[in-house]
């Protein structure tokens, strides 16, 4: 198995993209720390992980929150041995978020608290665990919004985006020496819960997006954690610092 021995904490695991990389992570061995602030569907992923065979841990958390990341770190210390994989997924993208001259600042704030802050504080509590087992891997997810404007703004989801890829690229410079790698996943649309508050998936928005889409569709979480797992196992061992574009070829088709 890809992931046999390793254990993985991955972050907004409760449904979309986390929920499709934890079962995949566990269906490829790893013991799975299922860190999500929403009890029901965390705990639902978790329980049936464990029900098909796989070994799965759910904790409550609210990744801006640096007690809840103390805590999901020392359940995984304490509950499988350590950490090796930090998956930080967990983000929102709320329908009142839009142009810097209209985001009211609580939603600014709270965006980037999510996106940028929760990944922050998951990696300053996750690094020393894994070098204590002689390296590891973070995977951070960001967006092709990091690197495109769009003629609907959404300023402060694009920006902690943004912000997310220089601090992985630090982070790739800083720890790879110490056996720790660092990559970004940047998705293009993807069909989940998060990405029908902008877009219903069949409205006149939705389709001038789709035409963006040389693929002639958008991309689905199975998709995003087929490339979770690679950066999580030892194949990708000399991967480190790059930002994986992965969104049908919209960002290369000029319109």
């Amino acid at each position: 198995m890809r992931l046999d021995g390793k254990v993985c904490v991955v972050t907004g695991a409760g449904s979309g993209q986390g929920r499709a990389a934890a079962q995949r992570f566990a269906e490829e061995g790893a013991q799975v720390v299922i860190a999500e602030v929403d009890t029901a569907t965390g705990a639902s992923v978790a329980d049936e992980i464990t029900a098909a065979g796989g070994a799965a841990l759910f904790v409550q958390t609210d990744v801006s929150s640096e007690e809840d990341w103390r805590r999901v770190i020392g359940r995984a210390v304490e509950a499988f041995g350590g950490v090796d994989v930090l998956y930080n997924n967990a983000a929102v993208a709320p329908a009142a978020d839009g142009s810097v001259v209209d985001v009211p600042l609580e939603v600014w704030d709270r965006i980037l608290a999510v996106n940028l802050t929760g990944p922050m504080l998951g990696c300053r509590h996750a690094i020393p665990q894994m070098l204590c087992r002689g390296g590891g891997s973070i995977i951070n997810t960001s967006s092709i919004r990091a690197f495109v404007g769009g003629s609907q703004p959404i300023d402060a989801y694009t920006a902690s985006k943004g912000a997310l890829v220089s601090l992985t690229r630090s982070l790739a410079v800083v720890y790879g020496p110490q056996g720790i790698r660092a990559n970004i996943i940047a998705p293009g649309t993807i069909r989940t819960p998060m990405a029908l508050v902008h877009d219903a998936h069949g409205d006149a928005g939705s389709q001038m997006r789709l035409a963006r889409y040389p693929v002639g569709r958008f991309g689905e979480p199975t998709e995003i954690a087929d490339l979770a797992l690679y950066l999580a196992s030892d194949e990708s061992r000399w991967t480190n610092g790059a930002v994986m574009v992965i969104d049908g070829g919209a960002m290369i088709n000029y319109v």
